[in-house]
C-alpha cells in the first residue's frame, strides 16, 4: 500500500514527523510509517492517509470498519487512552482520538491526512475499491448501453 518509510521520532525536537506528513500531503497516497517513540521499546506502525483519500474511500466503502467484537470474549479489554494534549510537530498539529484510534493531523486548522492503524487502511481500500469497480453512474451505464446495441451479434 503506497510509501513504506521507517522513522524515529524524537519528540518534541525532532523534525521527522513533520517531514513525513509534508510527504504524505505532496505525495497524495498513503505512507506506512513505523514510529518508535522515545521511552516505549514496542514500535507503532500505522497508515498516514491524506484527508482526500480517506474521504474518497469512506465514501466508498459500504460499511465502517469495526474495530471490535462485543461478543468476543477471547479479545484482551483495551483500556481507554488518557486525554493528552494535542502533539506539535511544526506547522503539523496531532489530534489523537480516544476512540476508533485514529490520529487527525492538522496544518493551519485544517485536517490534511489522518493515521490508522494498518488493517483498517488496508479494509477501507479494498472496500472502496470493490464498491466503486461495481458502480456506473446513469449517464455511463446509458452510454455502455448504447454501445453494446451499437455492436454487432455474434452469428454475424
Amino acid at each position: 500500500m503506497g510509501i513504506q518509510i521507517d522513522v524515529v521520532v524524537g519528540y518534541p525536537i525532532n523534525d521527522e514527523v513533520e517531514r513525513v506528513l509534508g510527504l504524505t500531503e505532496a505525495v497524495g497516497e498513503p505512507v506506512t510509517v513505523t514510529f518508535m517513540w522515545e521511552g516505549r521499546e514496542e514500535a507503532e506502525r500505522a497508515v498516514l492517509v491524506p484527508a482526500a483519500t480517506l474521504a474518497l474511500w469512506e465514501h466508498w466503502a459500504p460499511t465502517a470498519y469495526a474495530t471490535s467484537d462485543a461478543g468476543d470474549e477471547n479479545r484482551p479489554v483495551v483500556e481507554e487512552p488518557e486525554l493528552a494534549h494535542p502533539a506539535e510537530f511544526g506547522a503539523f498539529t496531532l489530534f489523537r482520538r480516544r476512540v476508533g484510534g485514529r490520529t487527525a493531523v492538522a496544518r493551519k486548522g485544517v485536517v490534511v491526512a489522518e493515521l490508522l492503524d494498518p488493517d483498517e487502511a488496508h479494509w477501507l481500500q479494498e472496500q472502496a475499491r470493490n464498491v466503486r469497480q461495481g458502480f456506473m453512474d446513469p449517464k455511463q451505464k446509458a452510454a455502455f448501453e448504447e454501445f453494446l446495441a451499437r455492436q454487432a451479434s455474434l452469428d454475424e
